[in-house]
């Protein structure tokens, strides 16, 4: 079932739409240089791995990487598994330490990647946040052991959008020997990156919650000190041995495509998206004025807005709003009807995270539709709570 025409998206978490530029990069590796790109004695292989090359330079230059450091992966939920996996069983194997320190407001592949370890006969401490998201770099310390071999902690949180203290973290790691490994799907060409001066190990990249195509995306693995894996998918030993198979040169074209644009158009699309974050809440507050935030406002990526309606039920607010694409929370969990884990670990508690929307901009959204969503999400909140006069707005 297609949505309606006049549908607004605004779930930008869950999904990007595919940039017209990254889809016509894309599209000749499809049909009219469809080689591959492990071919190299002929023609049509050594230039679908020239393309691939190129590709890994971008995707490299955007995070401060170097090219070689770039693994091509299917998204970000393989590049975790990989880093988490593949670090702490090197470590293990080698008699390096079996403890992993991560936060309790990760996705849920780094969480369960963790508890998979933990089968294997790793450690694992989660440590909590504060009420504004934000995990607190001295509570990691603290967390840390002799055995601590990996930190697992993500850029930017895919519900409430808050951008943890990566610097701080990879300063702390550094100092103790330790691998710090960050989920950068909700970050990666949204905020700036460098993987050497924030002193990242290991850094997970989805490519369709950055304009490019579901089913690709990266693992950067540091060189100097090595990161070093076990692989976890066995085969002809592509990308360095670390991650088997052909490599999709139509998506890995993509992928670097996207962070070309990104990393051209970042600074100023985080300015028009904070100003189109700006107004909704705005326009929200000036009907509801008791709309409340969830995570920090200051340390937060522009497109995210996560917000909560006391009194109001989430699930029934999205059900009166079809043509408002919104959600409650991870995509990845939304079979769940349980309030949101990650709301939970900031002290919501249930109602309050059962209140609670997620409003996500991106690069083609409108002032007009950023104007008509307000409206109708006001409306919408307004009617459930029997205000007559915001049933009037609609």
């Amino acid at each position: 079932m297609s949505p309606a025409p006049t549908a607004i998206y605004l779930d930008h978490q869950a999904t990007t739409p595919v940039d017209p530029r990254v889809l016509d990069a894309m599209l000749p590796w499809f049909s009219e240089t469809f080689g591959n790109a492990h071919s190299e004695q002929h023609a049509w292989g050594r230039q679908a791995a020239e393309a691939v090359d190129v590709a890994r330079e971008q995707v490299a230059a955007l995070i401060g990487a170097s090219a070689r450091e770039i693994v091509f992966t299917s998204g970000a939920t393989e590049s975790n598994n990989l880093a988490i996996k593949g670090a702490v069983r090197f470590a293990m194997r080698h008699g390096r330490g079996n403890h992993i320190v991560t936060v309790a407001t990760e996705h849920k592949c780094v969480l369960e990647s963790c508890a998979a370890m933990a089968d294997e006969g790793a450690e694992v401490t989660i440590v909590g946040v504060g009420p504004d998201g934000l995990v607190d770099p001295e509570l990691v310390a603290a967390a840390m052991t002799d055995s601590t071999v990996l930190v697992s902690v993500m850029a930017v949180n895919n519900e409430i959008g808050v951008i943890q203290p990566l610097a701080e973290l990879g300063a702390l790691c550094r100092a103790r020997g330790v691998l710090l490994h960050t989920d950068a799907a909700q970050a990666t060409g949204k905020v700036a990156l460098d993987v050497d001066a924030m002193q990242i190990d290991l850094l997970s990249i989805s490519g369709h919650k950055m304009y490019a195509p579901k089913g690709i995306g990266a693992l950067y693995t540091r060189r100097r000190p090595r990161a070093r894996l076990l692989a976890e998918i066995s085969g002809g030993g592509q990308e360095r041995g670390n991650r088997s198979g052909t490599l999709p040169v139509p998506l890995v074209v993509a992928l670097g495509e996207a962070a070309e644009v990104a990393g051209s158009e970042m600074s100023a699309e985080g300015t028009r998206l904070a100003g189109l974050r700006a107004a909704m809440l705005d326009n929200l507050r000036a009907s509801h004025a008791d709309v409340f935030v969830n995570g920090s406002v200051d340390q937060r990526v522009p497109g995210n807005l996560n917000v909560g309606f006391p009194g109001v039920d989430a699930e029934a607010l999205m059900a009166a709003m079809e043509s408002v694409a919104i959600s409650t929370g991870s995509a990845c969990t939304s079979a769940s009807v349980e309030p949101s884990y990650v709301l939970r670990a900031l002290g919501l508690e249930d109602p309050e995270a059962g209140a609670s929307i997620r409003i996500g901009f991106g690069r083609f959204t409108t002032e007009t539709e950023v104007d008509i969503a307000a409206k109708l999400i006001a409306a919408a909140v307004g009617a459930q709570r029997g205000d007559s006069s915001a049933r009037a707005a609609e």
